[in-house]
């Protein structure tokens, strides 16, 4: 995890598909090289928490 904040404000966010349209989700903001800054959609303007793309990719296989 990256504890410098990369400029998201004008990132391209995109839901995850995992959310079923329940509305609790993450959302992963694309175009930030090297960086998977996610956020919680029920608070678009809330914190975001950046990880490495490296260490993003590891994680995504251990999803339910």
């Amino acid at each position: 995890m990256s504890h410098a904040t990369p400029a998201t404000d004008a990132a391209m966010w995109r839901r995850s598909s995992h959310s079923g349209g329940q509305g609790d989700c993450l959302e992963l903001a694309q175009g930030i090289p090297a960086l998977a800054p996610i956020r919680d959609s029920k608070d678009p303007a809330g914190p975001v928490i950046v990880f490495g793309r490296d260490a993003w990719h590891a994680f995504l296989p251990h999803l339910g």
